[in-house]
Protein backbone atom coordinates (compact mmCIF):
# COMPACT_ATOMS: atom_id res chain seq x y z
CA UNK A 1 0.00 0.00 0.00
CA UNK A 2 1.30 3.36 -1.39
CA UNK A 3 2.49 5.74 1.80
CA UNK A 4 2.36 8.54 0.34
CA UNK A 5 -0.04 11.24 1.30
CA UNK A 6 -3.49 11.60 -0.38
CA UNK A 7 -3.78 15.11 -0.79
CA UNK A 8 -0.56 17.30 -2.11
CA UNK A 9 1.37 19.36 0.39
CA UNK A 10 0.74 22.52 -1.67
CA UNK A 11 -3.20 22.33 -0.86
CA UNK A 12 -3.01 21.15 2.55
CA UNK A 13 -1.00 24.28 3.35
CA UNK A 14 -4.11 26.09 2.74
CA UNK A 15 -6.13 27.16 5.64
CA UNK A 16 -10.41 27.58 5.31
CA UNK A 17 -11.31 30.92 4.71
CA UNK A 18 -11.81 31.94 8.64
CA UNK A 19 -14.61 34.90 7.31
CA UNK A 20 -16.64 32.19 5.41
CA UNK A 21 -15.84 29.51 8.29
CA UNK A 22 -17.37 32.14 11.48
CA UNK A 23 -20.20 32.86 8.82
CA UNK A 24 -21.09 28.93 8.31
CA UNK A 25 -20.95 28.16 12.17
CA UNK A 26 -23.43 31.00 12.70
CA UNK A 27 -25.74 30.11 10.16
CA UNK A 28 -25.81 26.11 11.41
CA UNK A 29 -26.08 27.62 15.17
CA UNK A 30 -29.02 29.36 13.80
CA UNK A 31 -30.66 26.43 11.82
CA UNK A 32 -30.96 24.90 15.48
CA UNK A 33 -32.95 27.59 16.80
CA UNK A 34 -30.45 29.63 18.77
CA UNK A 35 -30.64 33.25 17.89
CA UNK A 36 -27.41 33.90 16.67
CA UNK A 37 -26.35 37.47 15.32
CA UNK A 38 -23.44 37.04 13.04
CA UNK A 39 -20.92 39.80 12.42
CA UNK A 40 -18.77 37.64 10.16
CA UNK A 41 -19.58 37.65 6.48
CA UNK A 42 -18.73 40.95 4.81
CA UNK A 43 -22.14 40.73 2.88
CA UNK A 44 -24.28 43.52 2.42
CA UNK A 45 -27.84 42.83 3.94
CA UNK A 46 -29.59 44.27 0.63
CA UNK A 47 -30.76 42.58 -1.77
CA UNK A 48 -29.43 43.36 -5.72
CA UNK A 49 -31.06 46.36 -7.40
CA UNK A 50 -34.16 45.57 -9.41
CA UNK A 51 -32.64 46.57 -12.69
CA UNK A 52 -30.13 44.71 -12.04
CA UNK A 53 -32.18 41.38 -11.86
CA UNK A 54 -34.07 42.01 -14.80
CA UNK A 55 -31.45 42.01 -16.76
CA UNK A 56 -29.97 38.71 -15.62
CA UNK A 57 -33.51 37.25 -16.74
CA UNK A 58 -33.62 39.11 -19.59
CA UNK A 59 -30.27 37.11 -20.35
CA UNK A 60 -31.25 34.07 -19.32
CA UNK A 61 -34.04 33.54 -22.29
CA UNK A 62 -30.85 34.84 -24.70
CA UNK A 63 -29.57 31.35 -26.56
CA UNK A 64 -26.91 33.74 -27.21
CA UNK A 65 -26.03 33.45 -23.64
CA UNK A 66 -26.70 29.53 -23.41
CA UNK A 67 -23.17 28.97 -25.44
CA UNK A 68 -19.71 29.25 -24.48
CA UNK A 69 -18.30 32.92 -24.52
CA UNK A 70 -14.82 34.10 -24.37
CA UNK A 71 -12.93 33.34 -21.23
CA UNK A 72 -11.73 36.60 -20.48
CA UNK A 73 -15.59 37.88 -20.37
CA UNK A 74 -18.00 39.48 -22.66
CA UNK A 75 -16.86 42.07 -25.21
CA UNK A 76 -19.51 44.43 -24.18
CA UNK A 77 -19.01 44.02 -20.06
CA UNK A 78 -14.75 44.61 -20.53
CA UNK A 79 -16.35 47.83 -22.02
CA UNK A 80 -17.93 49.08 -19.62
CA UNK A 81 -15.84 48.14 -16.93
CA UNK A 82 -13.24 50.06 -18.90
CA UNK A 83 -15.92 52.78 -18.64
CA UNK A 84 -16.70 52.70 -15.48
CA UNK A 85 -12.97 52.60 -14.33
CA UNK A 86 -12.22 55.54 -16.37
CA UNK A 87 -15.49 57.23 -14.71
CA UNK A 88 -14.91 56.43 -11.28
CA UNK A 89 -11.21 56.93 -10.93
CA UNK A 90 -9.61 58.29 -13.75
CA UNK A 91 -7.59 55.58 -15.16
CA UNK A 92 -7.58 54.96 -18.45
CA UNK A 93 -7.33 51.63 -19.85
CA UNK A 94 -8.83 49.56 -22.80
CA UNK A 95 -11.24 46.38 -22.75
CA UNK A 96 -8.32 44.54 -23.66
CA UNK A 97 -6.79 45.14 -20.81
CA UNK A 98 -9.74 43.81 -18.51
CA UNK A 99 -10.37 40.39 -17.37
CA UNK A 100 -13.26 39.37 -16.12
CA UNK A 101 -13.37 36.49 -13.13
CA UNK A 102 -15.93 34.66 -11.12
CA UNK A 103 -15.46 36.78 -7.92
CA UNK A 104 -12.77 39.08 -6.65
CA UNK A 105 -11.17 35.94 -5.52
CA UNK A 106 -10.60 34.45 -8.68
CA UNK A 107 -8.80 37.63 -9.54
CA UNK A 108 -6.74 37.50 -6.58
CA UNK A 109 -5.56 34.29 -7.27
CA UNK A 110 -4.80 35.11 -10.83
CA UNK A 111 -2.84 38.19 -10.03
CA UNK A 112 -0.45 36.81 -7.93
CA UNK A 113 0.33 33.41 -10.26
CA UNK A 114 0.48 35.55 -13.07
CA UNK A 115 3.08 37.96 -11.17
CA UNK A 116 4.81 35.48 -9.00
CA UNK A 117 8.05 33.25 -9.39
CA UNK A 118 8.78 30.68 -6.13
CA UNK A 119 10.65 32.83 -3.75
CA UNK A 120 8.99 36.03 -4.88
CA UNK A 121 8.37 38.17 -2.29
CA UNK A 122 5.05 40.54 -1.61
CA UNK A 123 4.58 43.44 0.42
CA UNK A 124 1.46 42.78 2.69
CA UNK A 125 0.28 45.66 5.32
CA UNK A 126 -1.72 43.57 7.92
CA UNK A 127 -4.52 43.44 9.14
CA UNK A 128 -4.71 41.92 6.17
CA UNK A 129 -7.83 39.96 4.21
CA UNK A 130 -7.87 36.48 4.91
CA UNK A 131 -7.51 35.35 0.96
CA UNK A 132 -4.39 37.27 0.45
CA UNK A 133 -1.88 34.75 2.28
CA UNK A 134 -3.50 31.77 0.61
CA UNK A 135 -3.32 33.26 -3.42
CA UNK A 136 0.18 34.13 -2.70
CA UNK A 137 1.25 31.23 -1.13
CA UNK A 138 0.04 29.04 -3.88
CA UNK A 139 2.17 30.81 -6.33
CA UNK A 140 5.13 30.17 -4.44
CA UNK A 141 5.41 33.70 -3.18
CA UNK A 142 6.47 34.87 0.15
CA UNK A 143 4.59 37.01 2.18
CA UNK A 144 5.77 39.68 3.98
CA UNK A 145 4.02 41.46 6.40
CA UNK A 146 4.20 45.56 7.93
CA UNK A 147 2.33 45.19 10.77
CA UNK A 148 0.47 47.94 11.83
CA UNK A 149 -2.16 48.75 14.96
CA UNK A 150 -4.70 51.16 16.48
CA UNK A 151 -2.48 53.56 17.29
CA UNK A 152 -2.44 54.63 13.29
CA UNK A 153 -5.83 54.00 12.74
CA UNK A 154 -3.80 50.96 10.70
CA UNK A 155 -2.26 52.73 8.14
CA UNK A 156 1.43 51.94 7.26
CA UNK A 157 3.76 54.12 6.82
CA UNK A 158 6.86 54.71 3.87
CA UNK A 159 9.45 53.65 6.04
CA UNK A 160 7.76 50.69 7.45
CA UNK A 161 7.28 49.41 3.87
CA UNK A 162 11.08 50.15 3.00
CA UNK A 163 12.15 48.36 6.26
CA UNK A 164 10.39 45.59 4.72
CA UNK A 165 11.59 45.58 1.25
CA UNK A 166 14.75 43.10 0.29
CA UNK A 167 16.12 42.21 -2.96
CA UNK A 168 13.50 39.36 -3.50
CA UNK A 169 10.68 42.20 -3.25
CA UNK A 170 8.49 42.21 -6.66
CA UNK A 171 4.97 43.47 -5.41
CA UNK A 172 3.26 45.74 -2.89
CA UNK A 173 0.21 44.66 -2.06
CA UNK A 174 -2.09 47.77 -1.30
CA UNK A 175 -5.83 47.91 -0.35
CA UNK A 176 -7.84 50.97 0.41
CA UNK A 177 -10.21 51.14 1.62
CA UNK A 178 -9.05 48.06 3.65
CA UNK A 179 -10.51 44.90 4.81
CA UNK A 180 -10.47 44.42 7.66
CA UNK A 181 -10.06 47.31 9.64
CA UNK A 182 -11.62 50.37 7.10
CA UNK A 183 -8.36 52.27 7.20
CA UNK A 184 -8.89 54.80 4.11
CA UNK A 185 -5.18 56.13 2.96
CA UNK A 186 -4.98 59.70 2.29
CA UNK A 187 -4.58 60.87 -1.49
CA UNK A 188 -0.79 62.53 0.18
CA UNK A 189 -0.50 59.06 2.10
CA UNK A 190 -1.07 57.27 -1.18
CA UNK A 191 1.20 59.09 -3.43
CA UNK A 192 3.89 59.18 -0.91
CA UNK A 193 3.77 55.03 -1.33
CA UNK A 194 2.95 55.09 -4.68
CA UNK A 195 6.32 56.45 -5.44
CA UNK A 196 7.87 54.54 -3.30
CA UNK A 197 7.05 51.94 -5.06
CA UNK A 198 7.85 53.05 -8.34
CA UNK A 199 11.19 54.50 -7.20
CA UNK A 200 12.27 50.59 -6.39
CA UNK A 201 10.65 49.11 -9.85
CA UNK A 202 7.90 47.10 -7.54
CA UNK A 203 4.25 46.28 -8.98
CA UNK A 204 1.37 47.11 -6.91
CA UNK A 205 -1.54 45.62 -6.97
CA UNK A 206 -4.18 47.45 -5.63
CA UNK A 207 -7.66 45.65 -4.12
CA UNK A 208 -10.36 48.43 -5.31
CA UNK A 209 -13.20 46.40 -4.43
CA UNK A 210 -14.57 48.62 -1.45
CA UNK A 211 -14.18 52.18 -3.53
CA UNK A 212 -17.33 53.67 -3.30
CA UNK A 213 -18.04 53.02 0.24
CA UNK A 214 -15.47 55.94 2.11
CA UNK A 215 -17.39 57.66 4.61
CA UNK A 216 -17.24 61.52 6.26
CA UNK A 217 -14.14 63.21 5.13
CA UNK A 218 -12.54 60.52 3.53
CA UNK A 219 -12.14 59.64 0.11
CA UNK A 220 -11.03 57.07 -1.94
CA UNK A 221 -7.91 57.31 -4.66
CA UNK A 222 -7.01 54.47 -6.98
CA UNK A 223 -3.20 54.42 -6.54
CA UNK A 224 -3.08 53.64 -10.45
CA UNK A 225 -4.25 57.34 -11.50
CA UNK A 226 -2.55 59.23 -8.14
CA UNK A 227 0.90 57.70 -9.38
CA UNK A 228 1.15 57.70 -12.74
CA UNK A 229 4.94 56.94 -12.30
CA UNK A 230 4.12 53.55 -11.40
CA UNK A 231 3.38 53.22 -15.63
CA UNK A 232 2.56 49.83 -16.34
CA UNK A 233 3.44 47.77 -13.38
CA UNK A 234 -0.46 48.23 -11.72
CA UNK A 235 -2.86 45.56 -11.12
CA UNK A 236 -6.36 46.45 -10.14
CA UNK A 237 -8.86 43.94 -8.92
CA UNK A 238 -11.92 44.91 -8.46
CA UNK A 239 -15.92 43.66 -8.90
CA UNK A 240 -19.31 44.34 -8.42
CA UNK A 241 -20.39 42.33 -5.46
CA UNK A 242 -19.60 45.40 -2.63
CA UNK A 243 -21.05 48.35 -4.40
CA UNK A 244 -23.98 45.98 -5.83
CA UNK A 245 -24.85 43.96 -3.09
CA UNK A 246 -24.06 41.16 -5.56
CA UNK A 247 -22.21 38.47 -3.48
CA UNK A 248 -23.65 35.90 -4.80
CA UNK A 249 -23.62 36.65 -8.26
CA UNK A 250 -19.75 35.94 -8.42
CA UNK A 251 -18.45 38.91 -11.15
CA UNK A 252 -15.20 40.01 -10.53
CA UNK A 253 -12.31 41.62 -12.60
CA UNK A 254 -8.47 42.25 -13.16
CA UNK A 255 -7.49 45.02 -14.95
CA UNK A 256 -3.49 45.42 -16.21
CA UNK A 257 -0.81 46.00 -18.60
CA UNK A 258 -1.95 43.94 -21.66
CA UNK A 259 0.58 41.07 -21.45
CA UNK A 260 -0.46 40.38 -17.67
CA UNK A 261 -4.01 40.10 -18.69
CA UNK A 262 -3.37 37.88 -22.03
CA UNK A 263 -1.15 35.65 -19.42
CA UNK A 264 -4.09 35.78 -16.30
CA UNK A 265 -6.70 34.64 -19.12
CA UNK A 266 -4.94 31.44 -20.38
CA UNK A 267 -4.82 30.70 -16.76
CA UNK A 268 -8.66 31.57 -16.80
CA UNK A 269 -9.04 29.70 -20.00
CA UNK A 270 -7.66 26.24 -18.00
CA UNK A 271 -9.13 26.76 -14.65
CA UNK A 272 -13.00 27.89 -15.44
CA UNK A 273 -13.60 28.88 -19.15
CA UNK A 274 -15.58 32.23 -19.25
CA UNK A 275 -18.09 33.53 -16.01
CA UNK A 276 -21.11 32.41 -16.41
CA UNK A 277 -22.68 34.57 -18.84
CA UNK A 278 -26.25 35.77 -16.76
CA UNK A 279 -24.44 37.03 -14.53
CA UNK A 280 -21.96 38.52 -16.89
CA UNK A 281 -25.27 40.79 -18.12
CA UNK A 282 -26.52 41.33 -14.28
CA UNK A 283 -22.64 42.79 -14.04
CA UNK A 284 -22.99 44.75 -17.65
CA UNK A 285 -26.22 46.68 -15.76
CA UNK A 286 -24.61 47.17 -13.02
CA UNK A 287 -21.26 48.49 -13.90
CA UNK A 288 -23.18 50.64 -16.90
CA UNK A 289 -25.64 52.22 -14.53
CA UNK A 290 -25.49 55.30 -12.04
CA UNK A 291 -24.21 54.77 -8.79
CA UNK A 292 -27.78 55.77 -6.91
CA UNK A 293 -28.31 51.97 -5.33
CA UNK A 294 -24.61 52.28 -3.76
CA UNK A 295 -25.42 56.03 -2.26
CA UNK A 296 -28.55 54.59 -0.44
CA UNK A 297 -26.30 51.74 0.99
CA UNK A 298 -23.85 53.81 1.94
CA UNK A 299 -26.14 56.11 3.89
CA UNK A 300 -27.22 53.02 6.60
CA UNK A 301 -23.75 51.92 6.60
CA UNK A 302 -22.37 54.93 7.66
CA UNK A 303 -25.47 55.33 10.24
CA UNK A 304 -24.26 51.84 11.48
CA UNK A 305 -20.53 52.33 11.17
CA UNK A 306 -21.33 55.20 14.28
CA UNK A 307 -23.60 53.35 16.01
CA UNK A 308 -21.15 50.37 16.27
CA UNK A 309 -17.73 52.51 17.10
CA UNK A 310 -19.69 53.88 19.78
CA UNK A 311 -21.03 51.33 21.45
CA UNK A 312 -18.00 49.53 21.26
CA UNK A 313 -15.97 51.92 22.64
CA UNK A 314 -17.79 52.08 25.65
CA UNK A 315 -17.17 48.38 26.71
CA UNK A 316 -14.36 48.36 29.61
CA UNK A 317 -11.23 47.25 27.90
CA UNK A 318 -12.28 47.81 24.06
CA UNK A 319 -10.87 50.45 22.20
CA UNK A 320 -12.29 50.51 18.20
CA UNK A 321 -10.36 53.66 16.01
CA UNK A 322 -13.06 54.83 13.99
CA UNK A 323 -13.06 53.05 10.06
CA UNK A 324 -13.73 55.23 7.25
CA UNK A 325 -14.14 52.97 4.76
CA UNK A 326 -15.62 49.38 3.82
CA UNK A 327 -18.07 47.95 6.34
CA UNK A 328 -16.33 46.87 9.26
CA UNK A 329 -14.96 47.49 12.68
CA UNK A 330 -11.76 46.12 13.82
CA UNK A 331 -11.68 47.00 17.53
CA UNK A 332 -8.13 45.75 19.80
CA UNK A 333 -9.71 43.68 22.59
CA UNK A 334 -5.82 42.74 23.95
CA UNK A 335 -7.27 44.22 27.42
CA UNK A 336 -9.82 41.34 27.96
CA UNK A 337 -7.18 38.55 26.91
CA UNK A 338 -6.25 36.41 30.02
CA UNK A 339 -9.02 38.07 32.38
CA UNK A 340 -11.92 35.40 33.80
CA UNK A 341 -15.16 35.33 32.23
CA UNK A 342 -17.84 33.04 32.98
CA UNK A 343 -15.43 30.64 34.65
CA UNK A 344 -12.53 30.82 31.85
CA UNK A 345 -9.61 32.52 31.28
CA UNK A 346 -9.45 33.15 27.36
CA UNK A 347 -5.32 33.15 26.32
CA UNK A 348 -6.20 34.49 22.76
CA UNK A 349 -8.87 36.01 20.58
CA UNK A 350 -9.58 33.11 18.86
CA UNK A 351 -10.44 31.64 21.95
CA UNK A 352 -12.50 34.97 23.20
CA UNK A 353 -14.21 34.54 20.02
CA UNK A 354 -15.65 31.10 20.37
CA UNK A 355 -16.32 31.58 24.29
CA UNK A 356 -18.74 34.90 22.81
CA UNK A 357 -20.48 32.75 20.58
CA UNK A 358 -21.34 29.95 23.36
CA UNK A 359 -22.48 32.67 25.77
CA UNK A 360 -23.54 35.39 24.21
CA UNK A 361 -24.34 33.97 20.65
CA UNK A 362 -22.45 36.30 18.66
CA UNK A 363 -20.42 35.53 16.14
CA UNK A 364 -17.14 37.93 15.45
CA UNK A 365 -13.60 36.89 13.50
CA UNK A 366 -10.94 37.02 15.44
CA UNK A 367 -7.75 38.85 14.72
CA UNK A 368 -5.32 35.26 13.86
CA UNK A 369 -7.60 35.52 10.48
CA UNK A 370 -6.57 38.52 9.68
CA UNK A 371 -2.24 38.39 10.97
CA UNK A 372 -2.60 40.43 14.06
CA UNK A 373 -4.46 38.59 17.31
CA UNK A 374 -5.80 40.72 19.85
CA UNK A 375 -8.58 41.82 17.52
CA UNK A 376 -12.16 41.13 16.34
CA UNK A 377 -13.44 42.10 12.70
CA UNK A 378 -17.09 43.05 13.02
CA UNK A 379 -19.10 43.41 9.80
CA UNK A 380 -21.69 45.76 9.73
CA UNK A 381 -23.05 45.04 7.01
CA UNK A 382 -26.48 44.30 8.82
CA UNK A 383 -29.47 45.29 9.94
CA UNK A 384 -29.65 48.09 12.73
CA UNK A 385 -31.59 46.03 15.06
CA UNK A 386 -29.18 42.90 14.99
CA UNK A 387 -26.57 45.15 15.09
CA UNK A 388 -27.57 46.94 18.24
CA UNK A 389 -28.26 43.95 19.92
CA UNK A 390 -25.50 42.00 18.64
CA UNK A 391 -22.86 44.39 20.29
CA UNK A 392 -25.70 44.75 23.60
CA UNK A 393 -24.59 41.11 24.09
CA UNK A 394 -21.24 41.58 23.50
CA UNK A 395 -20.96 44.91 25.80
CA UNK A 396 -22.75 42.99 28.93
CA UNK A 397 -20.91 39.31 28.27
CA UNK A 398 -17.55 41.57 27.85
CA UNK A 399 -18.37 43.69 31.69
CA UNK A 400 -18.20 40.47 33.49
CA UNK A 401 -14.52 39.82 32.48
CA UNK A 402 -12.31 40.66 35.65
Amino acid sequence: MSTRPRISARISAISESATLAVDSKAKAMKAAGRPVIGFGAGEPDFPTPGYIVEAAIEAAGNPRFHKYTPAGGLPELKQAIAAKTRRDSGYAVEAAQVLVTNGGKQAVYEAFATLLDPGDEVVVIAPYWTTYPEAIKLAGGVQVDVVTDESTGYLATVEQLEAARTERTKVLLFVSPSNPTGAVYSREETVAIGRWAAEHGLWVVTDEIYEHLVYGDAEFTSIATAVPELGDRVVILNGVAKTYAMTGWRVGWLIGPADVVKAATNLQSHATSNVSNVAQMAALAAVSGDLSAVAEMRTAFDRRRQTMVRMLNEIPGVFCPEPKGAFYAYPSVKELIGKELRGKRPQSSAELAELILEEAEVAVVPGEAFGTPGYFRLSYALGDDDLVEGVSRLAKLLSEAR
